[in-house]
């Protein structure tokens, strides 16, 4: 038994060390383009308008901190449409990016996944705002707060680092974070296999339609980066397919749904009602990818 743990601690140990450098390269990359696009990003999805879901659903794809958080910051100070939000957390990649590039998956597999995301999220970004601003008639509701305040709160709140002076630093801090995330899953999932076996988990996740897909969007809606790392590494394992990959990685917002219900908490029933229909929208992606057998 003794010997089987320290393997388990060995593989995890290795695997994870492995990733560390590309993982802090990735990070400094990311650091750098959010500083340098940020303004830009927020700018342009205030001026969209209408276009608010398009522009969203393709900004949102950027690896950029906190954007998901800042999206949910201005859609509370009602200045973008729920449309327009929905896009932006559909798209938004979270930690997925870093780890397929550490891991170093195939430029085509991450380009198709992105553009997968970035397309559903102007889909259902444009069906949402038909419906909420269309059939609905549900106006905006503007607040005296700017953008700059609401995403500076947030930051504060979170601690997500988005306004750290050194892009260094900050890099830093990310790579420690998922560091050690990926580590305590792959303790985790490496006891889980020894005990379990590998073939037993994936086929419990393929055998019954739907609920590798259900499963993976509740995962995925936990509004913690440790979600989109589950689920890209279980991916990266195949543990599970690409339809639950991609019903995880399209909820998966990151901390946004938890600053949407932090700064619009009196709207607690529109928050689930957004919360539902963002579920809904990855399920029935993930179940279509499944179904018509489609690969990354």
């Amino acid at each position: 038994m003794w010997d089987m743990i320290l393997d388990i601690l060995v593989d995890a140990g290795m695997d994870t060390l492995k990733l560390i450098p590309f993982l802090f390269l990735t990070y400094l990359l990311m650091e750098w383009f959010e500083h340098k696009m940020e303004v830009k990003s927020q700018s342009a999805i205030l001026k969209a308008g209408r276009l608010g879901p398009l522009v969203g659903g393709v900004v949102g794809v950027a690896p950029q901190c906190g954007f998901s958080a800042a999206a949910s910051s201005l859609y509370a100070g009602g200045m973008i449409t729920a449309g327009t939000l929905i896009a932006v957390f559909l798209s938004t990649s979270d930690e997925m990016l870093p780890i397929f590039i550490s891991e170093q998956v195939p430029v085509g597999t991450i380009l198709g996944i992105l553009g997968t995301k970035a397309a559903m999220g102007i889909v259902f970004g444009f069906l949402l705002d038909a419906i909420y601003h269309g059939v609905m008639k549900r106006p905006l509701r503007y607040k005296n707060m700017t953008s700059a305040h609401a995403v500076h709160e947030v930051c504060e709140g979170e601690h997500c680092h988005c306004e750290e002076g050194s892009i260094f630093k900050s890099a830093v801090i990310h790579t420690l974070q998922i560091t050690i995330f990926i580590f305590i899953f792959g303790l985790v999932i490496g006891g889980i296999v020894e005990g379990v076996g590998e073939e037993t988990i994936s086929g419990f996740f393929s055998s019954v339609p739907v609920v590798g897909e259900l499963i993976a969007g509740i995962v995925g809606l936990i509004p913690n980066c440790a979600a989109s790392v589950v689920i890209t590494e279980l991916y990266l394992e195949g543990v599970i397919g690409a339809g639950p990959m991609i019903t995880g990685l399209l909820v998966s917002a990151g901390v946004g749904l938890l600053v949407l219900f932090r700064l619009n908490r009196r709207h607690l029933k529109q928050n689930l009602s957004l919360v539902a229909y963002l579920y809904l929208a990855g399920v029935i992606l993930g179940v279509v990818v499944e179904v018509l057998g489609i690969s990354f």
